[in-house]
């Protein structure tokens, strides 16, 4: 990665007063790991999409979907969660252990204050490990020792990167690099999950969408980049996406019939699955 580039996504760590994106949705999913900056910045996107905190919500409640479905369906068995911010209610490895004691997950964020949480609450589950790593350098990450020994790269692994794409901040093509790279390097039979700021081209929420981006490029978060469907589609360079495909995140596969309409901040989150054969 440029360095101009590793500048700009350098972790913000214990800065109590610059907000973090893991500490916010911290924040917004009820946890206590947070600064005050952190539920100011919050209150301030939310000056601007009232429903902001649903981005947390709609994502926490996509990937405990999704895992089920890897676990009970797919038959996965170990997992990369590649930005997975503090730990809070129903991680990963809480979700998959539940149908496989046995499963094994790694966890990867470059914020030390992450890792430090995160090793310091798994350390007594002997399947699950945490590193320190940029997800947006993958051979870091791919030769990362314990990366190769936890997870045995000759069976599937489930790759998720869970609301973390979006928030890179330089050249726009750096994603997809980026999940090329770590696709070419998963073994047949492998899931990849992402989900993902959207931007549904034109009308009221592509308008909505562009003035939270500009309001979150104001504050100390720097940006996040909202990708069309089509762009979303192309980080998964061609893999067979499991049904319904890609849709705003409480579409897939809900827990039961919609009886509510959809808010704005629900519109603007998508996510899919898709199977490397």
């Amino acid at each position: 990665m440029p360095a101009d580039a590793a500048d700009l996504n350098a972790p913000v760590g214990v800065d109590p007063h610059r907000a973090s994106v893991a500490r916010m949705y911290d924040y917004a999913m009820g946890g206590k790991d947070w600064y005050e900056v952190d539920r100011v910045e919050l209150e301030r996107l939310k000056a601007v999409m009232p429903e902001a905190v649903d981005l947390a919500l709609e994502n926490r409640r996509f990937l405990i979907r999704m895992c089920r479905f890897l676990a009970e369906q797919a038959g996965l068995t170990q997992y990369l969660d590649l930005g997975s911010g503090l730990p809070t209610a129903e991680n990963v490895h809480q979700v998959v252990q539940r149908v496989d004691p046995l499963s094994k997950v790694v966890y990867v964020d470059h914020d030390p204050v992450v890792t430090a949480h995160g090793r310091a609450l798994l350390e007594e589950n002997e399947n699950t490990r945490y590193i320190a790593g940029d997800i947006f350098d993958p051979r870091g990450i791919l030769e990362d020792e314990t990366v190769c020994s936890h997870l045995d790269w000759s069976r599937p692994i489930g790759l998720l990167f869970i609301a973390s794409l979006h928030h890179f901040k330089g050249d726009r093509a750096r994603p997809a690099e980026v999940t090329a790279e770590f696709i070419d390097a998963l073994p047949s039979g492998s899931y990849v999950a992402i989900s993902h700021a959207f931007d549904p081209g034109k009308g009221a929420d592509s308008e909505a969408m562009r003035a939270f981006e500009a309001a979150v490029a104001r504050g100390s978060l720097g940006g996040v980049t909202a990708r069309t469907a089509e762009e979303i589609v192309e980080l998964f360079h061609g893999l067979e996406l499991v049904e319904p495909g890609l849709v705003e995140l409480v579409n897939w596969w809900p827990s039961g019939p919609r009886l509510k309409p959809l808010n704005v901040a629900q519109r603007l989150m998508a996510g899919a699955v898709a199977r490397k054969a």
